[in-house]
């Protein structure tokens, strides 16, 4: 079906360990406690991540230096980002979208604990993976 998410479930346990941490911790840290935290939850929900993965960019199928640093790889197939912001901007939604891109991974996930209020979080899909995903 069209409109089912992809990852529904995936993305369901990583927002759950997500909002563990808000729940407990609350805003106002630095997001590297936020990283540490989440660390914690993911492998105690016995959820598969790396941290801190390095994804490298190519140009015409060069290699460059330059690589992003996504904070997570969850399931070997979703880039994680988490922030420690009041509020979210379109730089942070362009950055997800880079690092899928960069990964060629379908999804992108982008969660804050900055905010006061709640814990708020985005999905981002990569929609030229995602059509190829989708004719597999």
């Amino acid at each position: 079906m069209a409109n089912d998410l992809i990852f529904k479930e995936e993305v369901y346990a990583i927002v759950g360990a997500a909002l563990e941490v808000y729940n407990h911790l609350g805003p106002g840290f630095l997001e590297a406690v936020y990283q540490e935290t989440l660390e914690i939850e993911l492998a105690a929900r016995k959820i598969p991540f790396v941290p801190q993965l390095q994804l490298q960019i190519a140009y015409k199928g060069k290699p460059l230096k330059t690589y992003y640093a996504a904070d997570f790889l969850v399931f070997d197939q979703i880039i994680l980002e988490i922030k420690a912001l009041t509020e979210l901007s379109p730089r942070e939604t362009a950055q997800v979208l880079n690092e899928i891109k960069a990964a060629n991974l379908p999804l992108g996930l982008l969660i804050n604990f900055g905010n006061p209020d709640k814990l708020e979080w985005k999905r981002l899909a990569n929609t030229k993976h995602i059509k190829n995903f989708s004719e597999d």
